[in-house]
């Protein structure tokens, strides 16, 4: 149950596969080349699963911020994104620029030496330590995972900066007001009975149209100087909003001219229809 000697048989692991492939012919048996080349990548996936383990029970504190992940597209933000990080890695030390620019490639290559290098440490330093006292993590320890994590977090950043478009601090709180003004409508919406708290908790497959569609009108009715203020200019909205600039604008004329008893007809048969 130790993960200390969990780590190890995972590095051991690592190591044997490392090993065949070393061994192996590629050109002879590509078939099996390939096989070897899958059990490397879950091997290494098993052994940073551990050691992301090890880093949570021993330097809890002491963890690089990750809190650029929320810049990142979401779909790179998926499990297998640190063994990734890892696989470029050593794509860009052996020269193989499979994703990036060249340009880019050759200016992230110091980082992927370093945390490589940064890696290879740490898997010697916990071999140690799991042969010699497996239930401790002395300071020396400590520094090191320390140091990987900085190293690794720093690379996961400009490496993935390279690929695509992070989002800019401004949209990320673009998207912030966009999440308070869907808050705020639910709560309008329940006040006035368009919703149930039944149908919320019941995940009532009705909202995922129902709750956009009532957030439109508040957006441009209710709070129009939220993130549907039509007062700034397309660039300034939000990504989710900002190609619909010209549409939302024909949307609250024909809002405005609505009485109070036909907005809240209105509000209603959103609710209800599909």
């Amino acid at each position: 149950p130790r993960l200390l000697s969990q780590f190890f048989f995972a590095d051991e692991r690592v190591t044997r596969v490392v090993a065949e492939i070393n061994g192996l012919d590629a050109e002879l048996d590509p078939q099996q080349y390939l096989v070897l080349l899958n059990q490397l990548h879950l091997s290494q996936a098993h052994l940073l699963a551990i050691l992301e383990r090890i880093m949570e029970e021993c330097i809890p504190t002491q963890r690089h911020s990750r809190d650029y992940l929320v810049k990142f597209p979401e779909e790179l933000l998926v499990d297998n994104l640190g063994n990734h990080m890892l696989f470029a890695a050593e794509c860009l030390l052996a020269g193989t620029f499979l994703e990036v620019e060249e340009a880019d490639g050759v200016q992230l290559r110091p980082q992927a030496r370093n945390l490589l290098c940064s890696l290879e440490l740490v898997r010697t330093v916990l071999r140690e330590q799991s042969l010699s006292q497996p239930s401790s993590y002395p300071e020396p320890v400590r520094a090191v995972l320390v140091q990987f994590d900085r190293l690794f977090a720093e690379f996961e950043l400009s490496y993935v900066s390279s690929l695509v478009a992070v989002k800019s601090p401004e949209e990320i709180y673009r998207q912030q007001e966009i999440i308070v003004l869907f808050c705020e409508t639910v709560e309008r919406a329940l006040r006035l009975g368009y919703l149930t708290q039944e149908m919320i908790d019941g995940y009532e497959p009705l909202l995922m149209f129902t709750i956009p569609r009532l957030a439109i009108i508040s957006g441009l009715l209710i709070y129009p100087e939220g993130p549907l203020s039509l007062e700034q200019s397309p660039e300034q909205m939000s990504q989710v909003f900002s190609p619909f600039y010209n549409l939302l604008k024909k949307i609250r004329d024909l809002l405005r001219v609505l009485s109070e008893e036909e907005l809240c007809l209105l509000e209603r048969s959103l609710c209800t229809a599909e």
